[in-house]
């Protein structure tokens, strides 16, 4: 601390973390009951607040490492969020952010530990104080930002077939594609490679595995799907 600004309010600032996966053809997101007051027992995103020694994407990084187990997370934040009674324990201010994970990377003892549970987002119930705003902000970002970043490839394998990479899309802007259309325009992209490999756990035929090749898109960022 330093010797200045003693005539300054203080404030709390918390980062609250939206974390979204999927499986089984669904968006999922990761959310819990509150532990503590106010609105114990109620369902909520999970955070924590800033420490003195942390930055604002610090503090999300050790949040989201906590309740995923996974060091290398893709992450955005959202936005911020500061109405004079959004937490009525206190004035908070949250910066949120909104992280993007392959379901199958996750450590399913955490679910236990933290009292979490992955939730259709069709599905999800009524969230405490503003949380509610937060998801629908990050879902609008994410549909807008999907069609021309790549950001799809964090929800899936490292491996996929073009119907996975089509449900995810699909999942997320909340409606159908066509899908000759659809591939089309894929095959086109130079950084979603075919690889050799088959999957026949989906049909008898198989399905070709392709990938994402971070490096050929980072020479050739342009994508619009």
């Amino acid at each position: 601390m330093t010797e200045f600004y003693h005539d300054s309010e203080k404030l709390l600032v918390a980062v609250d973390c939206i974390i979204l996966g999927f499986e089984d053809n669904k968006l999922k997101i990761l959310i819990g009951r509150r532990k503590m007051e106010p609105g114990a027992g109620e369902w909520s995103l999970y955070g924590g607040f800033v420490k003195q020694d942390e930055s604002l994407k610090d503090a999300a990084k050790r949040v989201l490492r906590g309740l995923t187990g996974i060091k290398d997370i893709y992450m955005r934040q959202v936005g911020a969020f500061g109405e004079l009674d959004r937490d009525p324990g206190d004035r908070v201010i949250s910066v949120v952010y909104c992280a993007l994970i392959n379901v199958a990377d996750y450590d399913n003892t955490l679910l236990d530990k933290y009292g979490l549970t992955w939730v259709d987002m069709d599905k999800m119930p009524k969230l405490f104080s503003d949380h509610d705003l937060m998801v629908a902000q990050a879902i609008d970002q994410l549909r807008r930002h999907i069609k021309t970043e790549p950001l799809s490839f964090n929800l899936l394998p490292d491996l996929f077939t073009l119907t996975q990479l089509q449900n995810v899309y699909e999942a997320v802007l909340g409606e159908d594609l066509d899908k000759r259309n659809f591939r089309k325009r894929i095959k086109q992209i130079d950084f979603i490679e075919k690889t050799d490999l088959i999957n026949k756990k989906t049909s008898k035929r198989g399905a070709a595995l392709y990938r994402f090749n971070e490096k050929a898109y980072k020479d050739d960022p342009k994508f619009k799907l």
